[in-house]
This record gives structure tokens, sequence and C-alpha cells, in this order.
């Protein structure tokens, strides 16, 4: 009888031991917004895709401005992985790029009071924007033209930007928007460097991922053909073998990660002024003096471009890229309004996400909220292993390898506006960018394309006057009778 029951054992031992392991697969099971959607190297290639934007505001407002540089890592970093962890895109976060730009060219200078208040103003708007459910609404009914008016705008500006960080020799230091002289061709950051990175990426990444490749190859090897076609058909794919591989490359990290280099060789001391660990992290004191001037100076110019590029901008954009995603304009404004409110209050610089980041991510293979939290550990091990320092490698990284990044971020951002499908729309979208460009003002041009846009539609509607409405139809109801009557 004992051996019967230690022979009954077993079955409820195996039962108890297949639990766990469930168990545990459950919970190291990676949440879905972090799942890769392609290659792990592609998704780290695709989180230094922004940092054409992000490096040079950086480096100039603690040049200038005496900003934090541990405090800004710190907390974008920690912005960077929630805001992958939640929106599971490529989702950048971005110097505001008009309040950094008004306390950098101020005389004197906007100090870190200042600028924190411009940012917690810009963030109580976003807020109210958003949990109001204003946003959305303005994102589900602002005109497509207009908003496509924006992003081009948006994205010739960084090309333009760009172009003037690769030919131009800058001074990020002085806080002046004025270009130096122009680049000598053969120098550790010189125009032959920059060129070279240029035609990597190019050769690497070609024009971009286009979305209906996959569906024609499908639709090419399902098709019957002829001995020639076929032919055709087996060069065609060993052509699409090839640019695959291309693709995986993880290009814009390697260009990223040669520049990090070319700071050390360009000026070897930084191994000398190197300081290891993180400075402190404190409150900062802001008056109500300061919430004037940040308000009015920086804030003002900041909030429409916040609204356009920041939110509804950025969201049309991640429906073009990915359709099953799109970014919700209500979670997104509330998104750069919690984390502003947070790290302004520490001297953190005022952040938000911007259509330019997510387009340069994405060029580069960013796929999903993987690249972004690798991007946010990357900023984070680098606040705590190097802190203020760091400031003093990015002072020597290569501007026109910067400028690289930022024209393929800028171009990739433009063409988002080629689904135009009428000239009429064409129309609002090209004196709309024109307008944003011409008057550097988003708002403004904004603004135009919306009043163009209405002009347009009423142009169209069956405004018939009285008289001769009525002798219309008299003159229509006349000529079916003759024509019944013939």
């Amino acid at each position: 009888m004992a051996h019967d029951i230690s022979n009954d054992q077993p079955p409820p031992e195996t039962s108890t031991t297949t639990t766990p392991p469930l168990l545990r697969r459950n919970f190291l099971r990676l949440p879905s917004t972090l799942k890769l959607k392609t290659s792990l190297w592609s998704e780290l290639s695709g989180a230094v895709g922004d940092l054409g934007t992000y490096i040079p505001i950086v480096l100039a407002l603690s040049l200038v401005n005496n900003l934090d540089l541990t405090t800004t890592l710190i907390f974008t970093s920690l912005y960077n992985i929630i805001t992958g962890l939640f929106f599971g895109l490529p989702m950048p976060v971005q110097p505001m790029k008009s309040i950094a730009a008004v306390a950098i060219s101020e005389s004197p200078p906007l100090t870190i009071p200042q600028i924190s208040a411009a940012g917690l103003s810009v963030a109580a708007v976003l807020l109210f924007l958003g949990t109001t459910g204003l946003m959305s609404f303005l994102y589900r009914y602002l005109p497509l033209p207009v908003v496509r008016g924006v992003q081009l705008s948006q994205g010739l500006q960084f090309a333009f930007s760009a172009i003037k960080y690769i030919r131009y020799q800058q001074d990020l230091s002085s806080g002046s928007s004025k270009t130096g002289p122009v680049r000598p061709w053969f120098s550790l950051d010189g125009l032959a460097l920059a060129l070279i990175a240029v035609l990597f990426l190019v050769l690497t990444t070609g024009a971009g991922e286009d979305n209906h490749s996959e569906q024609q190859q499908h639709e090419l090897e399902e098709n019957d053909y002829d001995s020639e076609e076929r032919v055709d058909n087996l060069r065609r794919n060993k052509i699409r073998r090839r640019l695959k591989i291309l693709s995986m490359i993880p290009s814009a990290l390697i260009v990223f990660v040669f520049g990090l280099l070319l700071c050390f060789i360009r000026d070897p001391s930084i191994f000398h002024d190197l300081r290891f660990g993180p400075s402190r992290i404190k409150l900062i004191r802001i008056t109500w003096d300061d919430f004037k001037v940040g308000f009015v100076r920086a804030a003002i110019p900041q909030i429409p471009l916040s609204i356009l590029n920041s939110v509804i901008a950025v969201c049309k954009l991640s429906g073009d890229l990915f359709p099953e995603r799109e970014a919700s304009a209500m979670k997104v404004s509330v998104s750069v309004g919690v984390m502003n409110f947070v790290g302004c209050w520490f001297g953190a610089m005022p952040c938000c996400h911007g259509a330019g980041g997510l387009a340069g991510q994405y060029r580069f293979g960013g796929r999903s909220g993987a690249s972004i939290v690798f991007l946010g550990i990357g900023k984070l091990l680098i606040a705590l292993v190097f802190g203020n320092s760091f400031g003093r490698i990015l002072g020597q990284f290569p501007i026109g390898i910067l400028g690289v990044l930022l024209l393929f971020a800028g171009i990739e951002l433009a063409m988002a506006s080629k689904d135009m499908s009428s000239k009429q729309e064409s129309f609002v979208m090209f004196v709309c960018a024109a307008v944003s460009l011409t008057g550097s003002s988003a708002a403004l041009g904004f603004f135009v394309g919306i009043v163009l846009y209405l002009l347009l539609k009423l142009r169209e509607l069956d405004c018939g006057f009285g008289f001769l409405s009525n002798s219309n139809k008299d003159k229509s109801s006349k000529d079916e009778e003759t024509h019944l009557m013939a």
C-alpha cells in the first residue's frame, strides 16, 4: 500500500512543477511596446536619429546659459524610457527649439529659472488643451494641407540648418546665429569628412524605406511569368536582397560613434578633464518675475510651435509611418505637459516631442519603443558616469557630422508632404510652408494656410444669388422641355 501511495505522488508533483515556468515566462515577457519590429542593430541606429537636433541645442544651452548637463541628461533619459514604454513608437524627446533660441540669443541670455518658467508655461497650456479634449478637436478638424505645410516648412528648416552646419564653422558657445567662415576641406571636422558621411548614409539607407516594396515583391512572386520575365524578376530579387543587407547596417550609429572617436582625436586633453560621477540635482527657485520674463519672451513664440509641430504634426506623421499605431493627440499633448511639469522644477531643459525627431529615428531604422528606451539608457549611463564633464566631449564633436544626421531627418520630415492629391491642396501646402520659412514662424504660416484654405472652399460653394439662380433654373428647365419635345 505504501508502494501504491508513492506511485501516486508524482502526478501532483509534475503539475506543481509545470506552473512556475509559465509564471516565470509571463513575468519575463517584454511589454508589447518594446517588441523589436526589425533587428536590434536597426533599432540602435534609429535611436541616434534625432541627435543632430538634440546635441547642438543642449551644448549651446550648457555653454551660454549654464544649463546643468547632468540634470538634463537624467530627466531626458527618463522621458525617453517612459515615452518608449507608453507609445511603443520611436517618439522623440527634443528641446523646445523656440525657447532655446530665445534663451541663447537674448542679451543678456535668459537664466535657468526663466527658461524653466517658460517651459512650465507651455506645459500648462498643453495640459489644458489635452485634458479638455481641445487638442483632439484641433487635430481632427485641421485641414491636412495646412498640417503638411507645417511639416514641409519644419523639414526644410532642418535641412537648411544642416547645410549651414556642414558648410560653415559654428561657434555654439557665442550664442549667435551668425555662421563662421567656410569649413576647410581636409580636417577632422571638414567638408570632405561630412561628404563621406553623406555618401555612406545614402549607400546604406538609400532614399528611405518604401512601405510598398514588400507588397510588390509578394505580388511578383505570386504571378506567373514567361522565361524572360522570370529572369528579370530573379535579377530584381537579387537587388532587393542586396539592398536589404545594406539597410541592416546600423549606419547612423556608426556615424555617431565615429564622431565620438573624433572628439578624443581632435583634443586628447579631454581624457584629463573628465570627472566621473553626476552632479547634484536640486530644486530651483522660480520667482514671479522669472515667470513674466519667461512667458513673454520665450513661451509665447513656443506655444504655437508646440501645438503644431510637437503634437499635431507628430501625430499625423506617426499615422503616416505606422498606420496601425497612430499616436493620440490628447496623449501626446498631456505627455509633453507632464514631462515639463516634473523636470523644469529641477532646471532640466524644456522638452517636447517633435515630428523631425520621429522622422529622423524612423529614417535610420527605429520602428518600436525599444529604440527610444535604448537611447534613454545610454543618456542615463552617460549622466551617471561622466556627469557635467560630458559637455567637454560634446564640445569637440564634429558639427559637420551632426549636420549630416540633421539633414537626413529634415528631408524625411519634408517628404511626408508628398501625398497631396490635388493642385489645390499642394497650393495651400506650399503657401503655408513658404510663409513659415520666410517669416520664421510656423504660427504665421499656419494662420495664412487656414485663411487660404477657407477662401478656396468658399470659392467652390454654390453661391447662386437671387434672380441669377432662378433664371438659371428656368433656363435649364426650358432647355429640358425643348429637348423632350424634340
